[in-house]
């Protein structure tokens, strides 16, 4: 079988043996939308971050914390056994309210285990892959960004539901533009001409249209009137290696998700704040902040707490202690 890669892609490339892991290209928050020819743009997916690892016949679908998800999304294992390609490629699970790529909805199948076949038919899910760090015997993250989406569109069979994540070239303010008028999250701006890195870097910036990220959860307040399982969530993220209290927030919740959750809280409550800072909420329950929340909200005050947030989600994908105030690129 030919070769992927050009003999000029070869001499940047590495020839190695498969590794097992490598960590993600972490993208960075930016106000300063910009149009640039070296640049490409892609849409910012709602979901999950995922790394597929094929090797012969092993695939493993990887989390960016390596927590393994074959279990959680049997579907997406399948379809890569049949690629003919070994390769290491880094991608997105999402699932779908008609148009719009949906985190809340993907919860569905993010806290089962082993979904049953009536759950897989009922909640959809996709894996857009964008990026490729390996394939063919080579080690190509020292490639630019075109040439390593060039091998993975080449290289992969997409059918069903792997998906390639298609990019626009230069025009970023237009893309991201048009992307808040459908109602996407933002557009992620990569630049074309470097490496892939496996760290956060200014290479991938967030040109966000509604404003999303983790927090960790620390408390919660009791339910009050006819509402079930727990009032608010008391939600930080950490700074210096300490919990900042970014306030609290109390819509977003289904029924279920109320029950669901109050009974995780009730298994990790303690008698003290995890917060470095003065929380002042009547009748406050504390637990480990070993949970990790979804949260949409509309900004930040002055002294760092959320502006009409609303709950989106649990992440599993998230080491609590990773969890920083996300700050735009200056």
């Amino acid at each position: 079988m030919a070769s992927l890669l050009s003999d000029e892609e070869k001499e940047k490339a590495e020839k190695k043996a498969q590794p097992d892991w490598m960590n993600p290209t972490l993208a960075k928050l930016t106000e300063d939308y910009f149009s640039d020819p070296d640049w490409i743009y892609e849409r910012k997916l709602d979901g999950v971050r995922c790394l597929v690892f094929k090797n012969g016949n092993s695939v493993k679908l990887i989390s960016r914390n390596k927590k393994e998800q074959n279990h959680i999304y049997p579907e997406l294992v399948e379809p890569f056994k049949d690629q003919k390609q070994n390769f290491i490629a880094d991608g997105e699970i999402v699932t779908f309210d008609g148009h719009i790529t949906s985190f809340s909805k993907l919860q569905a199948r993010m806290n089962v285990q082993k979904p049953s076949d009536e759950l897989i038919k009922k909640t959809h899910v996709f894996f857009y892959l964008f990026d490729c760090m390996y394939i063919d015997g080579y080690d190509i993250t020292a490639l630019d960004t075109r040439s390593r989406k060039a091998l993975l569109k080449k290289g992969l069979a997409f059918d069903g539901p792997l998906r390639y994540l298609e990019h626009v070239n230069e025009k970023g303010e237009k893309y991201h533009s048009e992307a808040c008028k459908k109602g996407w999250e933002g557009v992620i701006a990569k630049d074309a001409t470097k490496k892939y890195v496996h760290s956060r870097s200014s290479n991938w910036l967030k040109f966000k249209c509604v404003n999303q990220q983790e927090l960790v959860i620390g408390g919660f307040t009791p339910p009050g009137g006819q509402r079930k399982g727990f009032g608010a969530i008391l939600v930080g993220f950490y700074e210096n290696k300490k919990l900042r209290y970014a306030g609290k927030v109390g819509t977003g919740y289904s029924d279920d998700e109320l029950e669901e959750l109050r009974a995780k809280f009730d298994r990790l409550e303690r008698k003290t704040s995890p917060f470095s800072d003065e929380v002042n909420e009547k009748d406050t329950l504390w637990i480990t902040p070993d949970l990790v929340a979804e949260i949409g909200f509309t900004e930040w005050t002055g002294d760092n707490k959320l502006r009409h947030p609303r709950y989106l989600g649990l992440r599993k994908d998230k080491d609590p202690e990773d969890v920083k105030k996300e700050k735009p690129e200056a």
